[in-house]
């Protein structure tokens, strides 16, 4: 039985995972216009993660009943002052994405949707993933204190990422 307020939230939720997407694409953008091409290729992985986020949720509201609805996304954010200003949003956008996963899966406990909890469970494991991604980086630039050296070793280390869809794409 669907419950419209599962789906409104799943809905809103699949809208924070594209403008995800975009909001990385623009982080993307702003390190190749600073020849950071390895910070670049790591915010193009991040981008096509949160675009296959945004997919599972659109088949999951598909396979529920509900009726998927798109929304305007905003302007991100495009100019920065440094590396560690971009991690520091990333992570914090991060933060916000987990803490808005955490509310559908306590609704969706309330409403007693254990179908839609359990969905749900990959998302809260691949949110901790993110976080801690975020803030080794994040941690690593302030270490290096943006030296161009350490920067530059950095840089080469991050175009090294992998891009995988998540196992849980290959089960549906």
């Amino acid at each position: 039985m669907k419950n419209q307020k599962i789906i409104d939230m799943l809905n809103e939720q699949l809208n924070k995972e594209l403008f995800s997407a975009y909001f990385y694409t623009a982080m993307e953008a702003y390190f190749s216009s600073q020849n950071l091409d390895g910070f670049a290729h790591f915010f193009m992985v991040q981008t096509k993660e949160e675009l296959d986020h945004a997919r599972l949720i659109f088949n999951y509201i598909n396979k529920i009943g509900g009726r998927v609805i798109l929304k305007e996304l905003k302007q991100p954010k495009i100019d920065y002052t440094s590396p560690t200003e971009v991690f520091e949003l990333a992570l914090a956008h991060e933060q916000f994405i987990t803490s808005s996963i955490h509310e559908i899966a306590k609704t969706a406990l309330e409403e007693k949707d254990l179908t839609t909890h359990s969905f749900l469970q990959w998302f809260i494991n691949e949110q901790a993933e993110e976080e801690e991604t975020m803030d080794k980086i994040l941690r690593k630039l302030k270490f290096i204190k943006e030296d161009p050296s350490g920067l530059l070793f950095l840089d080469k280390e991050l175009s090294t990422r992998v891009y995988a869809p998540p196992s849980i794409m290959q089960a549906e």
